[in-house]
């Protein structure tokens, strides 16, 4: 599910070939997560989402993102990692239409979304969902009618099937029995399980999702995590998720890429304990280990400064390959592996939050 022979925008990523991944035989990659119960398989057709040379910029001014080339798999969770100012959410405006390429492809399901004009456009939108940071729910309508919008908008299903069909969406993120609450009488947490309803709304094979865990506590945050873990796997819904909150992609990411300002364009690419803890570049080493001080040999050298500190400092609890864990309750406490089959997320739900510990997340499990 990597991209093959990538053009990328500088130094081939971390030098190792396709994806930043080098070869094993016998066996899989490195940098690939291998073992996980319910991990993505490859399927036939063509990928979700394949961008090719992508230059990402507003207008006239100089370009954020060169040559961006990358795929997500079916039922993959793709990571688009990078600190503030790379060009994440402007990447993410360019996947969804909303703002076209200078240069490069877009295309879902293998078709380029840009090549028909609004045409092609209106067809590509019905074939994927969106969930914004915020949710951005219509604060006017009640939860049942939000995620109905895009039912009404979009097909002609009679109000009892289109009232049931948004019920449906909203009992597989733990919603049932708040269809008709305003988004101001719920959590944030909830605001965000609705918003995935929603985008969820025309059976879309393709979501994604911005800054999806962005303002929440730990608690609610692991939660929607398992959402969105349960979903891919149960439903095989392909994830495209941008993110910077370390915790929510050591559980929840299958792979990533992860974008630079000053290389304008993607230097790392893999599975996230290959990037915390094997990858040559020191833009990763630097973003997983949240590193002050930069490299005086490294890209993001701004004066003096010390190297990035060795990549077994970095608290994740274990990496192993295809293991998620339970997050350490606290300081010095043991990390221990999820149950067999399970998520390895906390089973303990935010006060107020019905999703907590998986509720309604199409078969998903609380941890014993």
């Amino acid at each position: 599910m990597s991209s093959t022979g990538s053009a990328v925008h500088g130094p081939a990523r971390d030098g190792r070939g396709a994806g930043g991944i080098p070869a094993s035989p016998g066996g899989p990659a490195p940098g690939v997560r291998a073992g996980a119960a319910g991990a993505p398989r490859a399927a036939p057709g063509p990928p979700p989402l394949a961008v090719a040379g992508l230059t990402v910029a507003h207008g006239d001014a100089p370009s954020l993102l060169e040559g961006v080339t990358f795929t997500a798999g079916r039922g993959e969770i793709l990571g688009i990692l990078g600190p503030s100012g790379c060009g994440k959410s402007s990447l993410l405006r360019h996947l969804v239409g909303l703002a076209e390429p200078r240069a490069g492809k877009v295309r879902l399901f293998g078709e380029d979304i840009f090549a028909d004009g609004e045409r092609g456009l209106a067809r590509a939108r019905r074939r994927f969902g969106v969930m914004y940071q915020g949710g951005a729910l219509f604060g006017d309508m009640n939860l049942l009618e939000n995620v109905g919008m895009p039912l009404r908008e979009f097909t002609r299903l009679p109000p009892r099937a289109l009232e049931e069909a948004a019920a449906l969406k909203l009992s597989l993120v733990g919603l049932s029995g708040f269809e008709r609450h305003m988004p101001s009488e719920i959590s944030g947490g909830m605001r965000k399980r609705c918003a995935i309803a929603r985008a969820m709304a025309l059976e879309p094979g393709l979501l994604f999702l911005d800054e999806p865990s962005a303002g929440l506590d730990p608690v609610t945050a692991a939660s929607l995590d398992g959402l969105i873990l349960s979903l891919s796997r149960n439903l095989g819904i392909t994830f495209v998720m941008v993110t910077h909150e370390l915790r929510s992609i050591m559980r929840a990411v299958d792979r990533a890429i992860l974008l630079d300002r000053k290389r304008k364009g993607i230097v790392a690419e893999g599975t996230p304990p290959f990037l915390a803890r094997e990858s040559e570049a020191p833009e990763a080493r630097a973003f997983f280990l949240r590193d002050e001080r930069p490299d005086p040999q490294g890209p993001y050298a701004d004066g003096p400064g010390a190297g990035i500190p060795d990549a077994g400092d970095l608290d994740t609890g274990d990496l192993d390959t295809g293991r998620r864990l339970v997050p350490p309750a606290g300081p010095g406490a043991a990390t221990r592996p999820a149950a067999p089959g399970g998520d390895g997320l906390p089973e303990t739900a935010a006060a107020g939050d019905p999703g907590g510990g998986f509720a309604g997340a199409g078969g998903a499990g609380r941890i014993p």
